[in-house]
């Protein structure tokens, strides 16, 4: 690594969050000290099998942590918050600063990690914020899709740093929400910003931005016109949606239940925060509760938009929920978008509720029940017109929106050698001699399999592919220690192998077996390595002509 950043110049370390959406975390260094802004998580795919989450690479922070003053959070979004726990657990202590409603998320979890003795968590607002280190930080409201959302800005010797986080402009947002503070946004642009760190998701969009007030006109709407109960799903963090769900199903003579652990702790927290403020009654604590009301009078605001196995949506879908039991008069709302990889589990929900009878909604078919939390190209521009900034570096998206984010940049005065489509791994430096990526630092994936963090490399994921694709096959060989011959039968055991059935090949295998170890000889015994090796070869080959698969084979040789 060159050396670290001098009181002329700012860099920046990205360890996820650019060419991909998830695992937010960028490292700002100044003057010998840095600060990390987001840690958050992404959720696996369909071919990282067995994993829960999967984390940025901690390596870079732990390389440094005597260097490091602080954690700024931007908002409360798992892609933003949900790796730290975990950082805290492969680092040490940390002091960790946020807006309310995050903290107060992040307090949450690190006590269900049994963590919270380990941070200090600070709690900072719109305006002028601490001094962490050589950072003088500022925060700026800005709207999302969950409360509390701040930009960061970090004023340095060298020049200030903008980190939007995750906005749009939402001009008439929900009731009791304020604006984004677009006069702050305003005068750092005029004060002069150096680099701008901004959300790209939506860079490729050109429609105009739609505001979160319109989703509550839509479910009312809705709710008029259901013949029954209206069940609605949506992310358990969208606490503005949530609250205008409740509001909606009051004005309608209907009360609220909220059903999900998440769902139910997020509110909780907003609720003694006075963030969310709903009338009195109009949520029943418990789903027996609704026993008092009749069906055309019940709202369920639950978890499982996505699909989730054990979420309470997909529960109550495959009728496996104690306390809840769909009817065909019942109407449900997926007000959320179905996150790229969830299609299938999402699908699989809508068609059993289709069996039992009831109605479903989705943003499909009904476009109003739902809007992005993020801007639009216009909102984009507008944040680049009014900060001004002389450098800029297009985050919080897949290659194709920084590109996209990148255009906008240029037709809003930033010269186009000053803007950075970064990826991961990648160091940026600007300052007094210029901008430009000075190295590129080797950065991957983290895996949390179970209890395990970082336990799973490439290779046991090739492996679990492997497996999944075309079954194993456990070759138990007892050798004679003398004369290298078998003693007794091969043991084979197969899982997942399609033609595990068909006696004719097994006995193949057999002989393979046979003849493989037979060509061993006594003078190979001594060195079972070989032979493990030999005997896989001769059954793998035999198999992948036989069937056109290739099985994980295991051999298992036992000298007797």
């Amino acid at each position: 690594m060159t050396p670290v950043p001098t009181d002329s110049s700012v860099r920046v370390v990205a360890l996820g969050g650019t060419g991909e959406i998830g695992r937010n975390m960028y490292v700002v260094e100044h003057a010998g000290r840095m600060v990390v802004i987001d840690c958050g998580v992404t959720f696996p795919n369909p071919d990282q099998l067995g994993v829960d989450l999967v984390l940025p690479d901690f390596g870079y922070v732990e390389d440094n942590i005597d260097r490091l003053e602080a954690v700024i959070l931007t908002h409360g979004h798992e892609d933003h918050i949900g790796a730290l726990p975990y950082l805290v657990r492969t680092v040490g202590p940390l002091r960790v600063v946020g807006p309310r409603f995050t903290i107060g998320l992040v307090r949450s979890k690190l006590d269900e990690h049994r963590l919270l003795d380990k941070v200090e968590l600070e709690e900072v607002g719109p305006g002028e914020g601490p001094t962490i280190g050589p950072f003088r930080t500022e925060f700026v409201r800005l709207t999302h899709s969950i409360p509390d959302c701040l930009a960061v800005a970090l004023h340095t010797s060298a020049g200030t740093v903008v980190h939007t986080g995750d906005f749009k402009f939402d001009h008439v947002p929900v009731a009791g929400t304020p604006t984004s503070d677009v006069a702050a946004l305003a005068k750092l642009g005029a004060d002069g910003v150096m680099l701008l760190l901004a959300d790209s998701t939506c860079a490729e969009d050109p429609a105009a931005p739609q505001s979160e007030a319109g989703v509550g006109r839509e479910l009312r709407r809705l709710m008029a016109t259901a013949p029954g109960r209206v069940i609605i799903t949506t992310f358990s963090s969208h606490i503005h949606r949530v609250q205008q769900a409740v509001q909606a199903a009051y004005d309608d003579g209907r009360v609220s239940c909220l059903l999900g652990r998440s769902l139910n702790r997020n509110v909780g927290i907003a609720t003694n925060l006075g963030i969310m403020d709903v009338p009195p009654g109009s949520i029943v604590k418990k789903p027996r509760d609704l026993e008092n009301y009749p069906l055309d009078e019940q709202v369920i605001i639950c978890t499982g938009s996505q699909g989730e196995y054990m979420a309470a949506l997909s529960r109550m879908a495959r009728g496996e929920h104690h306390q809840v039991t769909i009817h065909p008069t019942d109407t449900v709302v997926f007000s959320s978008r179905t996150v790229p990889g969830n299609e299938l589990a999402v699908n699989d929900t809508i068609n059993r509720l289709v069996r039992i009878g009831a109605s479903f909604v989705t943003p499909s078919s009904h476009p109003g029940i739902h809007v992005s939390g993020h801007g639009t190209s216009a909102d984009l521009m507008w944040m680049l017109q009014l900060l001004r900034p002389e450098y800029m570096a297009p985050i919080h998206g897949e290659a194709r929106h920084q590109r996209a984010h990148k255009q906008l940049a240029v037709r809003s005065g930033v010269a186009p050698d000053n803007v950075f489509c970064i990826d991961n791994g990648d160091v940026l430096e600007v300052g007094d001699r210029g901008g430009r990526v000075v190295e590129h630092i080797p950065v991957g994936l983290t895996y949390v399999d179970g209890l395990g963090i970082g336990d799973v490399a490439d290779e046991v994921m090739r492996d679990r592919r492997h497996m999944a694709d075309d079954g194993v096959v456990i070759i138990v060989a007892t050798v004679d220690v003398e004369n290298g011959g078998l003693i007794g039968d091969p043991e084979i055991i197969c899982r997942g192998f399609s033609s595990a059935d068909d006696e004719e090949l097994m006995a193949e295998t057999r002989l393979a077996v046979e003849r493989s170890l037979a060509g061993s000889g006594p003078q190979r015994v001594d060195d079972l390595t070989v032979v493990q090796h030999q005997l896989h070869d001769a059954v793998a080959t035999m198999l992948k002509k036989r069937t056109g698969h290739r099985p994980m084979v295991l051999p298992v040789v036992v000298e007797a």
